[in-house]
Parts: C-alpha cells; sequence; structure tokens
C-alpha cells in the first residue's frame, strides 16, 4: 500500500506556471477592481456642478415704431393740371379727343336779343334756319317773363335748340351764391329744355351788383374758392355748367398766369369750358401775349361751345370788349386756329349793341359756319383716287 506521501502525483507543486498565472491574474484583478472602485468612490466623491443657469434670453424687442405713413404732399392745382395735360397730351391728340366728344349743340348761332325778337320772326323761317343753328339768351332777362315776351320765347325754343348764358352769378364774388335764383335757373331750363349753361369766370357783385364783370385774383385760394361754388351749381341744377375766359383790363394780387388760372379752375370743378374767341385776342393785346400760344394751353376736351363777338379800340394798346361791332380777320382766323387745333366746335356770335339789320348780321354767322364747313370737309374722309378712304390733310389757315 502506497501513502499519499509516496504517490508522485500527490506531491504539492507550489511553484507551477499555473498557480502562479492564477495568482499573477487573481493580483490583477484584484488591483484592477480595487482601481474600478476608487474611480467609482472618486466620481461620488466629486461635485457636480449646478446645471447652468439658462441664459436669460432677452424678452422680444419692442417692435420699432414704424413712422407713420408721410401725409400726402398737397400739390397746387397748377402742376396737377400740367402733369395730367401733359399725360394726356403724350396719350392722345388733342384734335382726336375733340372727335369723340359731343356737344350740347352744333353749328353756328346767334345769341336772342329783345331788339331782335320783331325782326327775326317776321324773317323766312327756311332763310333763318339755313344760317343758324341754335341760340343763347341770358337767363336772368327770361325767367320771369311773362305776355308776348314768354310767346316770343315760347316760338324760337319750340324751333331752335337753345343754351343760356349768365350773367350775374358772381360765381367768383364775396357774397353767398343766389340759391333761389339757381333753383329757378334749373326750372327754366327744363321748362324750356335749355340744353347747357355757362357763366363768365368773374364776379360782378360786393354787397350788391357792380354792374360789370370784375377780374377774380389769380390765386390757388381764389382756384379752391371758385371751383366749390361751380361744384355746387352744377349740383343744384342736375348739369354741367361751363365758364367762360373773359376780357380783363387789370389783375390785381395775381399769382397765377391768367392760363394757369383758367386749367386749375376747370380740372378742380370738373366743368367745361366756353371759349370766347374775341376775348383771347382782346387779352392778348392788353396784357401783351401771343392769342395763339394761349390758345393752345387751353382744355380743348372740355369745350362746350363758342363765342365771337366784335370789339372797340380804345388805343393801340387797349382794346374794350363790347360786342358793339363787325368781328375783325385777326379774330376770325384765330377762330379757324380754333378749330384746326380742337376740331368744329359750336360757334356763336354774340351782338349787344349797334344791331346791324338781321340780312346783315347772317352774313357773319354764315361766316362761322362757313370755316366750320371747310374743317368738317378736312376731318371727313375722302376717296383716295387709287381706291380705298384717305383723309384729307389738315393744315392751319
Amino acid at each position: 500500500m502506497t501513502t499519499r506521501s509516496q504517490h508522485p502525483s500527490s506531491t504539492p507543486v507550489t511553484n507551477s506556471p499555473v498557480k502562479k498565472a492564477r495568482k499573477a491574474n487573481a493580483a490583477k484583478a484584484n488591483a484592477a477592481d480595487i482601481t474600478a472602485r476608487k474611480v467609482l468612490a472618486e466620481k461620488k466623491a466629486r461635485k457636480v456642478p449646478a446645471a447652468r443657469k439658462a441664459r436669460k434670453v432677452p424678452a422680444v424687442r419692442k417692435a420699432r415704431k414704424v413712422p407713420a405713413v408721410k401725409k400726402a404732399r398737397k400739390v397746387p392745382a397748377v402742376k396737377r393740371v400740367k402733369k395730367a395735360r401733359t399725360v394726356l397730351a403724350a396719350v392722345t391728340p388733342e384734335k382726336d379727343l375733340m372727335s369723340h366728344r359731343s356737344y350740347p349743340v352744333t353749328g353756328a348761332g346767334l345769341g336772342l336779343r329783345r331788339a331782335l325778337l320783331g325782326p327775326l320772326r317776321s324773317c323766312d323761317p327756311e332763310t333763318i334756319g339755313s344760317s343758324i343753328s341754335f341760340m343763347e339768351v341770358a337767363p336772368e332777362n327770361w325767367i320771369n317773363a311773362g305776355g308776348q315776351k314768354k310767346q316770343y320765347l315760347r316760338y324760337f325754343t319750340e324751333r331752335f335748340p337753345f343754351v343760356c348764358h349768365g350773367l350775374s352769378l358772381s360765381i367768383g364774388g364775396p357774397s353767398p351764391l343766389d340759391e333761389t335764383f339757381i333753383s329757378k335757373l334749373g326750372q327754366f331750363m327744363d321748362q324750356y329744355n335749355i340744353r347747357a349753361y355757362s357763366e363768365h369766370l368773374s364776379y360782378c357783385t360786393d354787397n350788391g351788383h357792380l354792374y360789370d364783370l370784375m377780374p377774380i385774383p389769380f390765386t390757388e385760394e381764389a382756384v379752391h374758392y371758385v371751383a366749390g361754388r361751380i361744384r355746387r351749381v352744377q349740383d343744384m341744377i342736375g348739369r354741367r355748367m361751363a365758364i367762360e375766359n373773359v376780357s380783363y383790363y387789370a389783375a390785381p394780387g395775381a399769382e397765377l398766369s391768367e392760363i394757369d388760372f383758367i386749367n386749375a379752375v376747370i380740372a378742380e370743378a370738373d366743368c367745361d369750358l366756353l371759349l370766347d374767341v374775341n376775348n383771347i385776342y382782346v387779352n392778348s393785346v392788353n396784357h401783351r401775349y401771343d392769342p395763339l400760344e394761349f390758345l393752345q394751353a387751353l382744355p380743348g376736351e372740355r369745350i362746350a361751345y363758342g363765342h365771337i363777338a366784335g370789339h372797340y379800340n380804345e388805343a393801340e394798346d387797349l382794346i374794350v370788349d363790347t360786342h358793339g361791332a363787325d368781328v375783325i380777320s385777326d379774330v376770325w382766323d384765330l377762330l379757324d386756329k380754333a378749330y384746326a387745333l380742337f376740331g368744329v366746335f359750336p360757334t356763336l356770335l354774340e351782338r349787344d349793341f349797334n344791331i346791324p339789320p338781321v340780312d346783315e348780321l347772317l352774313l357773319e354767322v354764315q361766316r362761322i359756319k362757313q370755316i366750320q364747313d371747310k374743317w368738317n370737309r378736312h376731318d371727313r374722309p375722302q376717296t383716295d383716287p387709287k381706291g380705298g378712304l384717305a383723309h384729307a390733310r389738315q393744315s392751319s389757315a
């Protein structure tokens, strides 16, 4: 029997590589464990800083105050008119605008005066009708007419188209508008089928009638004042009215030119123009300007009808608009140029004093018609010798 001590395999092996390796591994593991524990302990012991305080986000900035839209700069009436006319002229020629315009009356007319009632009534209707296309009266002289005078008015208004031309409205005067008269005016126009109403761009009252046509100061303030009164009249009579370019002999307190004043009033009031050719000529002499340049600057598209008349030469440089003489050649030439610029518009002869016999008077009315016929032929399409249509060349006489 062998004992343990004698068996070779039972002999303790204290320095075997396995044991050494196991010991080494155990030591390493132990050291690693110790190291891990230390690291863990250090982590636990380390003071973790508190979470950073959230950065204070600034409050939303107060919305920047946007300046209010600047109030539109008030453009003077004259500049507005000039700009509008420049744009209009660039788009459509003046004459083309006029060719599409409708007028309250047509042809050549005559102002009906009391002195003409009997002579015209006794004339051959065909003779009168071949010369006169329309007539004009001053409403102040006829609104309250009765008796034979009323019968005369009814006779002529039943045979001719009529317009009326006021004398006493005082559109630029300091006194309030006579609204009683304006109401009667509307009724008068309805009663006799009056087709248009015009007045002078002037004033004739100042705490009473002045019995003359006084010039309105050519200022921006006057433009607004007069335009407002014109709009009021138009509202009351339910029709457009036309204002007449007047003759004047002084221009107190003027800030604008005559042409700028007229154009500004017409534009702001949105009214029509009664184009008085003789007044342009009279003013051109008295105030030394070119009548054709003045004519060209007028708003032709606003013309309702025209006036032509004679005048009195007080001196070489002073003419008075009297309607008491024959129309001179220079004024006839200016009418011809007006038709060349604007096309033919209805035109009326005024004769207030030194009235000749009807036959002589009608010669001047017929001369208006002759000039109109000339320009109507120029405007009318003519047959081209080669076939087709061709417009006659237009030239100013």
